[in-house]
């Protein structure tokens, strides 16, 4: 990709946009800058982070599948087994409700991976032997080979036109070989190291008090605690407060803007309240009560809290023409995705994005990258191409990319992982590399043709349900469970 150069006016080019979630700082709102993105079609990057789903489980696509994604319909257990994969609904609402959550800590990993040390491959046959969570009272739960199911296509058509009409990988890896905390250090830094040049890291959600996924990071009680991995897999535990350098000190530094949009500080998907630089908590830690810094106070903070799908700011910036250069959105419970607690409604809200993005003066120069953060105990048949550390690499995750000069009708058989998202963004705007995952993942750039013309954006359908989760005011329910 082009380097970056800089000029002394902002210049809003007519190129392309790739969907992710970075904002061009052209459009003349506040967080206008005057750097030009190092490759001119590209100025603004979003990144759309969801949760806990595989491509086997969320991508039962028949158009997909009919191009050649490598999607599987049934998997192997433990006792070597083929079970068929059966149909559930994406939410707690419908037919047949999601009504449990499965273990996705990296001792499930281990399980469900069925390391052959000699190798270095997984047998992919453990899903089985993973605890199924159940809610207090259920019945008929857990249901027979809870593992083994398909979200109902109809309840994720929206992300089905997204993939089809745009770019879909079928090789996209969580770096981590964890749940969901560590997940979020990784987008953000390219590591859960608990300190800068440490060899620990940060390998499960925090644990300990009844709150603990929501009152977390550099904020959360005293007495909370995560556990830690070292490289020979020994491990331990420390109060959930980390200090690693993250791809937004790179941005600081080059004067480049950027947002990160989330439902609470204490979110474990808050991934800033845990570093403390980023949270600059209000007390020395285990004694903070709120982030101080200056990425979270003051007139137009850089971490944008208290964010649901009928109160979201990233639609408000993008309408208002204040989009940052680069923009992480996440999602509260309800819209996430994530088993058992969502209501269905994460397509309706990713949806929203990106004909919000589609439809404003932001498609010509915005990549939007889909992702979900880790694979949540669901089968999925692709074992991670290598395994390097004790904790790295992951199971398969979607993604999909759109953007003006992105290709479409694409299927990406690359491997890919979180890495390779912080070296877009480094690459794009001409930004060192953090030295970590991000040095040796590729850089997305088999997603892009920039000799083509822009294409025009082919809005996406809204889901049936959307007026119903635009209009659910409630706050934002605990993440995960487990």
């Amino acid at each position: 990709m082009n380097r970056r150069v800089s000029v002394p006016i902002c210049v809003l080019l007519v190129g392309a946009a790739v969907l992710l979630v970075i904002a061009n700082s052209c459009g003349g709102g506040k967080n206008s800058s005057s750097t030009v993105s190092a490759t001119p079609k590209i100025e603004h990057v979003v990144v759309i982070f969801q949760e806990n789903r595989t491509p086997d489980n969320l991508f039962q696509d028949p158009v997909l599948i009919a191009r050649g994604a490598d999607i599987a319909s049934s998997g192997v257990n433990s006792a070597g087994q083929t079970i068929a994969l059966t149909p559930l609904n994406l939410g707690s609402n419908g037919s047949n409700p999601d009504t449990y959550d499965i273990d996705h800590s990296h001792k499930a990993f281990l399980a469900m991976c069925d390391l052959n040390a000699g190798t270095q491959k997984c047998a992919m046959d453990g899903a089985d032997r993973l605890r199924v969570i159940c809610p207090k009272g259920a019945t008929g739960c857990p249901p027979a080979n809870a593992q083994f199911r398909y979200v109902n296509p109809a309840d994720v058509a929206a992300y089905f036109q997204m993939a089809e009409k745009y770019s879909f990988a079928d090789r996209m890896f969580q770096t981590n070989q964890g749940p969901s905390f560590p997940a979020h250090l990784f987008l953000l830094s390219g590591t859960s190291e608990t300190s800068v040049g440490g060899s620990e890291m940060v390998s499960e959600n925090p644990a300990g008090v009844a709150n603990a996924m929501s009152d977390a990071g550099c904020i959360a009680p005293p007495t909370e605690y995560v556990a830690q991995i070292d490289p020979s897999g020994v491990v331990s535990t420390i109060y959930p407060c980390v200090e690693e350098k993250t791809v937004t000190d790179l941005l600081d530094a080059a004067g480049l803007s950027w947002k990160y949009y989330a439902p609470t500080a204490g979110y474990i998907w808050t991934s800033p309240t845990a570093i403390q630089h980023m949270c600059g908590p209000n007390a020395a830690p285990p004694n903070a009560t709120a982030c101080v810094g200056a990425d979270y106070v003051g007139a137009s903070p850089k971490v944008v809290v208290n964010q649901t799908q009928s109160n979201a700011q990233i639609l408000t910036d993008i309408a208002h023409g204040q989009l940052a250069q680069v923009s992480w959105v996440i999602p509260a419970a309800q819209f996430s995705d994530h088993a058992h607690l969502n209501t269905g409604c994460g397509p309706s809200w990713v949806t929203q994005v990106v004909n919000a993005i589609g439809s404003s003066q932001y498609w010509s120069n915005t990549a939007i990258i889909i992702t979900w953060d880790d694979w949540g105990g669901w089968y999925d048949h692709v074992s991670p191409s290598s395994i390097v550390s004790s904790y790295e690499y992951g199971f398969r995750v979607p993604m999909i990319v759109i953007a003006p000069y992105g290709k479409t009708q694409y299927i990406s058989h690359t491997n890919h992982d979180f890495g390779s998202i912080l070296k877009f963004v480094e690459s794009t705007f001409g930004l060192p590399s953090l030295g970590r995952v991000d040095a040796k993942a590729d850089d997305l750039s088999d997603f892009f043709d920039f000799t083509k013309s822009a294409t025009t954006f082919q809005a996406i359908t809204p889901p049936s349900n959307t007026a119903a989760c635009i209009s659910d005011t409630s706050p934002p329910g605990a993440p995960d469970d487990d």
